[in-house]
């Protein structure tokens, strides 16, 4: 964070608020300023939601006043309003983002897998704390000790965000059955892909739990797709330029369920990181686009597919009865090895929960955390 601004003042015929600090200078707007007043005619103290109509507010706005008293920045408006803002909130609010914040990008050679054990997520929040923070960096988590039970994962996922349902229900099988409604239920291979980009909103967290995995075969294959597409963005950028612009569609049909949805294989955010990827062969259609257009994508979505399904990019594991896999959909790609079913069984069961839940319990459990030793530090400071 920046040390304390020198000096304050107005730009712009009081349209603008101008820092100075020893680093810099930051300059903030008057209408930014007045929209997130942090008094309570205008951000509820309870929710921190808005009360006034930021649409209504005139946009010649101005500032008539400021004045720095320590950390407290006292500004009056041409509105007639007045606050007293936090230097230190607005300055860390205007810091720009790392990039991929909490995020380890990995490759096929990780050494040391993310590891969780189910009982300690389920009783301790540290534990299901830690757990998630390792979700959110590595995009997976291996969890160890999951009741062998048909739903035995259900205990964990109501300790995060409700089971997202789907046509399949909500925790389905994964095996291969005869007549498979889904490449999923049979014996083949999967290409490195991501879930259901068919539907809108996309799964967020893929949970997949094994009960059964004597089969020959049957690997699982792991990729870290952000990790994949900047290594695309670096070494060939028109292809990865390419893959951001066009959207193919994707559909899922059979007798009882019509799903359809397009979007870009790397979609970025506004910073232009990396938000979200997709693959699925079995289920992408591309539109009928202009010839030139369509040798691009092609060689693109080639170029990035030779990336993912490589040696390089992939991480192989095989689960054992017990074991579940917690995978970030939007940035993991997944696949498996093909299996036999004379050595034995393969039976996975497999849920979605959706990304919102996921980070809201992650964020809660970390501020709570954080309150609970602040507190424990004070009581001992008081005590010393």
């Amino acid at each position: 964070m920046p040390s304390r601004p020198h000096s304050v003042s107005l730009k712009d015929h009081g349209q603008q608020l101008h820092l100075s600090h020893a680093e810099g200078d930051l300059t903030l707007e008057a209408l930014w300023l007045r929209e997130r007043s942090p008094d309570e005619t205008t951000l509820d103290s309870l929710t921190g939601q808005r009360l006034i109509e930021a649409a209504d507010l005139p946009l010649d706005l101005s500032l008539t006043q400021a004045q720095l008293d320590g950390d407290t920045l006292s500004l009056a408006f041409s509105d007639g309003h007045a606050a007293s803002f936090s230097l230190a909130s607005l300055l860390a609010e205007c810091q720009p983002c790392e990039a991929y914040q909490g995020m380890t990008f990995w490759q096929g050679s990780l050494a040391q897998l993310p590891e969780a054990d189910f009982a300690a997520a389920l009783d301790d929040d540290a534990a299901l704390l830690d757990m998630l923070e390792q979700l959110q960096r590595f995009g997976f988590v291996r969890v160890s000790g999951v009741p062998d039970t048909e739903d035995g994962m259900q205990g964990l996922i109501h300790r995060i965000g409700p089971l997202r349902r789907t046509n399949w229900g909500g925790i389905a099988d994964v095996k291969s059955v005869a007549n498979a409604y889904d490449l999923t239920m049979t014996q083949r291979g999967l290409e490195p892909h991501t879930d259901n980009p068919y539907r809108d909103p996309i799964p967020g967290y893929i949970w997949l739990h094994c009960l059964r995995n004597a089969a020959q075969g049957g690997d699982s294959m792991l990729v870290d797709g952000f990790s994949a597409a900047e290594r695309l963005r670096r070494e060939d950028p028109e292809a990865f330029a390419c893959l951001t612009e066009v959207s193919p569609g994707f559909r899922y049909h059979d007798a009882t369920t019509r799903l359809e949805s397009e979007g870009p294989l790397i979609e970025l955010d506004s910073r232009g990181q990396v938000a979200r990827v997709r693959f699925s062969n079995r289920t992408e259609r591309v539109p009928a686009l202009p010839g030139a257009t369509l040798l691009r994508y092609y060689a693109a979505r080639q170029a990035f597919y030779r990336l993912i399904s490589g040696d390089d990019f992939t991480l192989h594991l095989k689960l054992a009865p017990g074991q579940m896999l917690i995978m970030d959909n939007y940035r993991l790609f997944h696949g498996r090895s093909a299996f036999q079913l004379e050595g034995g069984i393969r039976h996975m069961r497999q849920g979605y929960v959706d990304r919102d839940s996921t980070a809201s319990r992650r964020l809660l459990l970390a501020d709570q955390l954080a309150g609970q030793r602040d507190g424990q530090f004070a009581n001992e400071e008081a005590s010393a």
